[in-house]
């Protein structure tokens, strides 16, 4: 095997020196196959040159990485707040030897959540806070408004602001369509490796293309807070993204999309009626393809299968609905709702 060089050695400890704070010498020494002796003279380099910090002696050692690029940026909402010139004159130039595919990531991402704070929040004040690691790039955007997911359930009439958050992890979902198509938040979603906005004591996260639901005990301030970070490392296109959602008979629309399933459950209650099938399927036929990820649902009930394998389907043929991580008892209901006709059980 050849030797590995300093450059492979420093991409490897900025990339697990997080996880890995104070046994990052021993990971090191073990990849490479050479003494702690020479991954420490690696370690003092980094920390010289500012990648790192150190804190502690010896034994209790802990390395971290060291910010590159920590910036604040506040602005006043009005109508002349432009997305694209605070990208380009503010944003920008703090991307220094960035990749191309991951720069793209960023101005996408980040004209695309600064334009939903200028032209949906309702507030008058938006900050942005820009930092870069060697091994990580954070955007943040964060306003003083009425909230997102608050906005989203006023607007359209749904239950309440979890209801909001399902739809927006479908795609195609804006207050504003005669402005907009729908489609920033979920593509934006799905190129970061990590995706959270923030809104009141609710918090949407999408990690790696998978969305999570987190209640928090207190609310926070007014207003939405996105977060978007992505490795600078990603080999990750927006054009990559946009082909996964893009059918190929509708080659360029958004046709394609994955719905948690588990976003449409209350607490620790089973799916099991009409009613819930009905709040999973709106919108979705939008769609030419739609996966439910049964992922952390344990059962599904009769009525709820059959309205959204049966009764949907039937009536919306140009929609192919798949299914992926169910278990055994969800997969076995839903084969038995598109087999047969199944009786209604009063619920």
């Amino acid at each position: 095997m050849a030797k590995a060089g300093f450059e492979e050695i420093k991409k490897f400890i900025v990339e697990h020196v997080s996880e890995h704070p104070r046994d990052i010498t021993r990971l090191t020494a073990n990849k490479f196959s050479i003494t702690r002796q020479a991954v420490l003279r690696h370690l003092n380099k980094l920390v010289s040159d500012g990648t790192l910090t150190v804190e502690g002696k010896t034994k209790d050692r802990a390395y971290f990485l060291s910010p590159i690029v920590e910036q604040v940026f506040r602005f006043r909402i009005t109508p002349e707040l432009s997305e694209d010139k605070i990208w380009r004159e503010n944003v920008r130039p703090l991307f220094k030897d960035i990749a191309l595919n991951v720069l793209g990531i960023c101005q996408y991402g980040f004209t695309e959540m600064m334009n939903n704070a200028i032209d949906h929040s309702e507030g008058d004040k938006v900050t942005v806070l820009v930092t870069i690691w060697p091994s990580n790039i954070m955007l943040q955007i964060v306003d003083n408004g009425v909230g997102i997911f608050k906005k989203i359930q006023t607007t359209l009439g749904l239950d309440d602001e979890r209801h909001a958050i399902l739809e927006l992890t479908k795609g195609k979902l804006t207050t504003d369509p005669a402005r907009h198509t729908g489609e920033g938040i979920f593509f934006t979603s799905r190129m970061f490796d990590t995706f959270i906005i923030n809104s009141d004591n609710l918090a949407l996260l999408c990690i790696n293309g998978k969305d999570w639901l987190l209640e928090q005990d207190k609310s926070r301030a007014r207003g939405t807070a996105i977060v978007m970070q992505i490795s600078p490392y990603s080999t990750r296109t927006s054009q990559s993204v946009f082909d996964q959602y893009t059918n190929a008979e509708d080659e360029f629309g958004f046709a394609k999309t994955t719905i948690p399933v588990k976003l449409s459950r209350y607490g620790d209650e089973n799916l099991v009626s009409r009613s819930q099938a009905k709040r999973l399927l709106a919108r979705i036929e939008r769609f030419r393809e739609v996966i439910f990820d049964f992922n952390d649902v344990e059962m599904i009930g009769q009525a709820f299968a059959d309205e959204v394998f049966r009764v949907f389907q039937n009536q919306n043929p140009h929609v192919h609905l798949m299914w992926s991580n169910a278990n055994k008892q969800v997969e076995r209901m839903i084969l038995h709702a598109r087999n047969q006709p199944v009786q209604d059980f009063n619920e």
